[in-house]
């Protein structure tokens, strides 16, 4: 929840310093309460709209038994209420888990991951996104998947504040600061939030999907398949602001041309090693 409030409050100050130096005094209070509508609607609906956005549809019992059943006995070994069911309809396989608690939990996986991988495999892929639920990180990927996305609104904002400024004549000019705020500034600011809430908590939930199937190898399997496969294709209507709620990088084959600095998530490589000693310990 500390990690919450921050990222909440750092949107508000962000938003609050381009409003003064756009509009001053009155700028300046009009971002403030456009950030905080943006912190309530983040916290109440941020999982909804990540939902909608990959257009997940809810499944039962009767329609997915086999995925329900999965998802049911893991809520049951990590004690954790019954989070609703999506599949999400991509071919490319991935996941993720979203909501802001327990109770209002929700997991989604596409159909191309179901059809890729055996059902051990996918307990395993599940089994990290429930880790995730019980490490209340759903709440911060949800949010964190906003606050980008309100980042990348001031960059293009201060892009077009820029070009669009006027001199004490009422002639345009650049303004070269409002430039490089939106150009470089925000997209690297978005960045480096998201790796600081996501390379961490993804070693967190392997770990904890590794203890709680007992079979680390399920989730290796799984990580090498989802790898292999998204360095060759990627995800329809994949978004660079929410790239770290998945499992695997949506954008793995892009990402592979630049360096790993501003990877949304640890290396499936550093990760099957730590599964591997985990495995080790387990026997």
């Amino acid at each position: 929840m500390t990690r919450t409030v921050v990222l909440m409050t750092a949107l508000v100050l962000i938003f609050m310093w381009i409003g003064n130096a756009v509009g001053g005094t009155e700028g300046m209070q009009t971002a403030f309460l456009v950030a905080c509508g943006m912190n309530f609607f983040s916290y109440f609906f941020s999982d909804k709209m990540v939902l909608a956005h990959y257009k997940a549809k809810e499944v039962t019992v009767a329609s997915e038994p086999e995925l329900y059943d999965i998802v049911a006995r893991l809520a049951q070994k990590a004690n954790l209420p019954m989070p609703k069911v999506y599949i999400i309809p991509e071919q490319v396989p991935n996941a993720f888990a979203t909501g802001r608690n327990p109770k209002h939990a929700a997991v989604a996986a596409t159909q191309g991951l179901l059809q890729l991988l055996t059902p051990q495999e996918v307990e395993g892929v599940l089994a990290h996104e429930m880790s995730h639920v019980r490490h209340y990180d759903i709440l911060i990927g949800s949010v964190a998947a906003m606050f980008a996305g309100a980042i990348a609104m001031l960059g293009n904002a201060a892009r077009v504040v820029g070009a669009g400024a006027t001199d004490s004549n009422g002639n345009r000019s650049s303004n070269p600061l409002f430039i490089l705020i939106g150009a470089i500034v925000m997209p690297i600011a978005a960045t480096i939030i998201q790796m600081a809430i996501s390379r961490t908590r993804e070693f967190k939930a392997d770990e904890g999907a590794a203890h709680l199937t007992q079979h680390p190898e399920w989730l290796m399997s799984a990580l090498s398949k989802l790898e292999g496969y998204a360095k060759n294709y990627q995800m329809r209507g994949a978004k660079a602001q929410t790239a770290h709620m998945f499992i695997i990088n949506p954008f793995s084959g892009f990402a592979r041309q630049f360096s790993s600095l501003f990877s949304t998530h640890p290396s499936t490589q550093a990760r099957l090693q730590r599964l591997a000693e985990i495995q080790k310990q387990l026997r």
